[in-house]
């Protein structure tokens, strides 16, 4: 009977053990703003958006310790509108991402479902838009993906633990398609080194005959923020996509200063006809830290466009400045110039409609609450 006593006492204290090691965290960002655009398509506009500063998101984050510095993990994030609730990412219940895998101490983390490339995860975090700008301060349409517009699906990646501030990782997504082990098929590298006041980052995308499209014209849908824009199939259509893309910062006492350079590039083919859009993107930001709640950031970006024999050219100035009111909740002010040249006729803030002139400009102030 003492025994039996016994061995009941010590699988309970295993079961507790066992459960105090293994959790389930809800989070969230709830964003909402009031914005004003000087043109679109030739009228102003003043309207409520959500996602100006962060895409606002419910999501679910789980841990399992499995022992030996080894953990079960996992994510289902899902992104939506907060002005009529609607789901964003095409309408998919976790479009944000949705994964699971291992995460070890020492050899990194795999994991495997609908996630991030490479080049948001290392590169991304370097440019303004993630700095302070918000979307609207993101490269013209977003066009290298800096701005996280499409995600991989399928996707198995790897992600390298730190080893004194370097770091790497990789996605690769099979296609799929029975026959056509090309089709469809993305991945990606980055690596960064982050470690005291320097922050070096580099990033490569590739995608062929994509799910997705940069070329309004061949696509289902427009391309945009809240949809995964979708390649017409046709007989005779291929398209390949690629990305490469670069970054440093430094950070001296209160102010930060950093750039970032990428060259995007979609050759698209219908027989006979043949159609190469390819953007080269420099960009310069500026961040100071005024007080414990007061921050500000500025940027300067040139993005050069050529499609076929011309040459677009868009130069953009943007800026942000959030205040804490706790560690949870920030109010900010986000804004965006753009001026249009060369063979550009229209300037286009990423994910606004684009203006009937060669300018167009574009503020928001909002509330960001963090759960």
């Amino acid at each position: 009977m003492k025994k039996s006593l016994l061995m009941t006492a010590v699988l309970c204290a295993f079961a507790g053990a066992s459960h105090a090691q293994s959790n389930v965290t809800l989070y969230g960002v709830l964003d909402q703003s009031i914005g004003w655009q000087n043109n679109a398509g030739g009228k102003s506009l003043i309207n409520t958006s959500s996602g100006a500063m962060q895409g606002s998101r419910w999501g679910l984050r789980g841990t399992e310790d499995l022992g030996g510095g080894l953990k079960a993990i996992f994510v289902l994030e899902n992104g939506f509108d907060l002005g009529n609730g609607e789901s964003l990412q095409g309408g998919r219940m976790f479009g944000r991402q949705a994964f699971v895998g291992l995460s070890s101490n020492d050899f990194g983390t795999l994991t495997l479902g609908r996630q991030y490339d490479a080049l948001v995860d290392f590169v991304a975090p370097l440019t303004i838009a993630s700095r302070g700008a918000g979307g609207i301060g993101a490269h013209y349409i977003d066009f290298d993906n800096l701005d996280n517009s499409h995600r991989a699906n399928n996707a198995i990646k790897y992600t390298s633990a730190n080893y004194g501030g370097f770091s790497f990782g990789g996605t690769v997504s099979p296609g799929g398609i029975a026959g056509k082990p090309g089709k469809n098929l993305v991945w990606s590298l980055g690596a960064n080194y982050a470690n005291g006041p320097l922050v070096v980052a580099a990033g490569y995308l590739r995608s062929k005959d994509p799910a997705f499209s940069v070329i309004p014209r061949i696509t289902k849908n427009v391309f945009n923020l809240t949809g995964d824009a979708t390649l017409v199939d046709m007989p005779g259509l291929h398209s390949n996509y690629r990305v490469a893309a670069g970054g440093a910062s430094y950070t001296f006492g209160p102010a930060r200063i950093g750039a970032v350079y990428s060259d995007a590039r979609q050759d698209t083919t219908l027989a006979p006809l043949e159609m190469s859009q390819r953007a080269k993107t420099a960009e310069v930001n500026f961040g100071y830290q005024l007080t414990p709640s007061l921050s500000t950031g500025l940027g300067y970006g040139y993005t050069a466009l050529r499609v076929l024999d011309k040459t677009r050219k868009y130069h953009q100035v943007s800026a942000g400045t959030s205040y804490a009111l706790s560690k949870r909740t920030d109010v900010y002010l986000i804004a965006a110039l753009q001026k249009a040249s060369g063979d550009a006729a229209r300037a286009a803030l990423n994910g606004l409609a684009p203006s009937s002139t060669d300018k167009q400009v574009s503020a928001r102030v909002g509330i960001r609450h963090k759960f």
